[in-house]
Formats: structure tokens, C-alpha cells, sequence
């Protein structure tokens, strides 16, 4: 990490508070060894007995990324779970994405349950990202993603949600100025009402309070983080699913989204000078998975491919139904950030210090 993150602070020893936060808040507490897997052993072991005599235990989301497939993988295979595997499409899926979906589902045998976002309501509304200047576009996708997910097991009355966040491959958060909280809804309804064009009738909208604490803790709806229980090297987990299931590798984390990958590798990194690549790299430096040398020359080579770009810019704006000429005048307006529109950041400050107080939130969780 370096100073493209504007609130980064270094101690006198030369060392950045990403890197102390990890030592001193997540890893004293980070347990993958014995400790963990009997953790998650007692925890599978309630999920079974709660789902006993149902068609399935719990929800596990699936995008295709190398996290939710080997999250599926070893809970079905080592942990004996019966998922109903949750997708949601918001129009951007990579035909990678829909393959790796595909040969998970059906080596494992599992059902899946796709949820499809109403494309002209998504676009309208990453359109309005696009005009309102802030580097977070790809806010309108994340949202629709978890938000789904919520109502689907509020309303079948699923009381397990597993996803493949970790520590393993995220203890390095992105700066808030790079990437805002997707699930503030104040936020997303402001910049649609000055930018949109139309209504949300159809498109998922949740907010903080309902997902933090009415399913929670009136529901009684649990979000369960499995990978930061056991192992897990993302290498190896990929060679795994590789030899296993012919999973089809991506070039960079997140990349099972075409949208996703235009946003992160291009337009975050030359627009804004964000580089989500010092995010990912210094996570798995912290995790022993690869070596500061090793991220520094790979730092020296762009984020994207320069001799694909004008394609891939191409494509966005003719999925999005504008002209490139209209998506390069977005991408030259002037900069915003997220402090520039409506927000709940407060309620996200105060309930931080209240997790924090009570001991729920250590290692800094989402």
C-alpha cells in the first residue's frame, strides 16, 4: 500500500496501519489451525441438525471466483453440507464465470437457484454512477448481489448464509475513498435520484439496520465467513478445483464479472490512480502467499491489457446502450467522491465503535 490511500498512516518504524492492523487486530485472533476447525465442526454440525429433513441446510453464494468455489467444494465435499447454491446475475457474468458455475454445480451435484437482476433498472442506475463522477461504480452490481440473497433467505426462511470472505486473501480492506460501502442505501438512492432517468420498481435495495440488525438478531439469520476456519491458500485452492473440475482460471480476483474487471483494472486505476492490485497483494503478502518483491514486479506491469482495452471499453458502452464517445466523456467529468452525495457513513462509524465495544468485531469484519 502506498499514499494513493490518502488517510494510510506509518508508525516510526516505517510500517503502514494496514499491515499493524493486521498484526494487532486479526492475526491474535485468527485461528486456522485445531482451534478453528473445531470451531467450524461445531457450526456445520448446528447447521445439519437445523436442516435436518429439509431439501437443503443452507445458502452459500457462488459467483464463480475462486473463493465461493472452493468454499462450496470443501464444505460439500469435507464438510458433508447441502447448500441450495445462490447466484445472482446482474448482465455481466464472464462466459469463465458461467462455465466455473456450471462444472461446480454439477460435479458436486448441488441445485442452483439463479436470481436475475432487471437489466434495465441495473443499467440505468450504473449509468447514474457513471454521470455522478465518484470512482465506486460498481456499487449499483455488489448491492443487488448481497441484497438478493438477504430477501431470498428472509423470506424461505434460511437461517445460514455462507460466503468465501476471508482473511486469508482480504485482511487489507480498500480505502473507503477507493471503494464505499456497497450496502449504504442512502447513498445509492441520492446519486440515482440526481443522475437516473427512471424508478427502481424492481431492483433490490436493503440498508444497513435491516441486513446488521433485524436479520441478525430478529430473524435470527447467521453470516458465516467458513475459509477463515481452515487453510486456505489461494493457489493451491485453485490448482484443486483446476484438477478436480477443469476450473478455469481468472488473470486477477474478481475478474468473474466483465463489468468488474473493466472497473477495477482500468477505469479505478486511470481515472482515479487506484490500484485495487496493492489491496489484494499486500493480503496475501500478510498471509505468506507471496512475497513484497514478487508484488513489486508485478506492480510494474499495468492492471490491464493495453492491447484489449479499447475492446473492452467498447463493450461496456454498448452493453450500457451509450456511445464510447458518451462513456469517455464520464470518465473525463470531474472527480467526486462518496462525501459529495448523502450517506449513512455515521451509522457506520457508530456501529464500528459498538461492534468493537462488545467484541464481535474483531480483525475489523464487514
Amino acid at each position: 500500500m502506498d499514499t494513493s490511500d490518502s488517510k494510510i498512516v506509518f508508525d516510526d518504524k516505517g510500517v503502514c496501519d494496514h499491515c499493524n492492523t493486521f498484526y494487532n487486530d486479526i492475526l491474535p485472533f485468527w485461528h486456522t489451525d485445531e482451534r478453528g476447525r473445531k470451531k467450524l465442526e461445531d457450526l456445520v454440525n448446528k447447521i445439519k441438525k437445523e436442516g435436518k429433513d429439509k431439501d437443503f441446510d443452507c445458502l452459500m453464494g457462488m459467483s464463480g471466483g475462486i473463493d465461493s468455489s472452493y468454499l462450496l467444494y470443501i464444505m460439500v465435499k469435507e464438510f458433508g453440507l447441502r447448500p441450495l447454491v445462490f447466484h445472482v446475475d446482474a448482465g455481466w457474468n464472464s462466459q469463465i464465470a458461467v462455465n466455473n458455475i456450471e462444472r461446480l454445480v454439477d460435479g458436486l451435484g448441488l441445485d442452483l437457484y439463479t436470481e436475475v437482476i432487471n437489466w434495465e433498472e441495473i443499467k440505468d442506475l450504473q449509468l447514474a454512477f457513471f454521470k455522478s463522477g465518484v470512482p465506486h461504480v460498481d456499487v449499483p452490481q455488489d448491492h443487488a448481489f448481497f441484497a438478493t440473497m438477504y430477501k431470498f433467505a428472509s423470506k424461505h426462511k434460511i437461517k445460514y448464509i455462507l460466503t468465501g470472505g476471508n482473511y486469508s486473501t482480504e485482511c487489507v480492506r480498500n480505502p473507503l475513498e477507493w471503494m464505499y460501502y456497497q450496502s449504504d442505501s442512502i447513498q445509492l438512492k441520492d446519486i440515482y435520484k440526481k443522475h437516473g432517468t427512471g424508478k427502481l420498481r424492481d431492483y433490490p435495495v436493503t440498508n444497513i439496520l435491516w441486513h446488521k440488525i433485524y436479520l441478525p438478531y430478529i430473524k435470527g439469520i447467521k453470516l458465516i465467513r467458513p475459509l477463515d476456519f481452515v487453510p486456505y491458500n489461494k493457489e493451491k485452492a485453485m490448482e484443486e478445483l483446476v484438477n478436480k473440475f477443469g476450473y478455469q482460471k481468472y488473470p486477477q480476483k474478481h475478474f468473474e464479472s466483465r463489468f468488474t474487471r473493466f472497473y477495477e483494472s482500468f477505469w479505478l486505476y486511470e481515472r482515479f490512480g487506484y490500484d485495487v492490485r496493492r489491496v489484494q497483494f499486500s493480503s496475501l503478502i500478510l498471509t505468506n502467499q507471496m512475497t513484497r518483491e514478487e508484488a513489486l514486479r508485478a506492480l510494474e506491469n499495468l492492471p490491464y491489457d493495453p492491447e484489449n482495452i479499447k475492446h473492452d471499453f467498447e463493450y461496456v458502452a454498448n452493453k450500457l446502450g451509450i456511445t464510447v464517445e458518451e462513456l469517455n466523456h464520464y470518465f473525463h467529468l470531474p472527480k467526486k467522491t462518496y462525501k459529495d452525495f448523502k450517506s449513512q457513513e455515521s451509522i457506520y462509524n457508530v456501529g464500528a465503535k459498538v461492534m468493537r465495544v462488545l467484541g464481535k468485531e474483531k480483525g475489523g469484519k464487514r
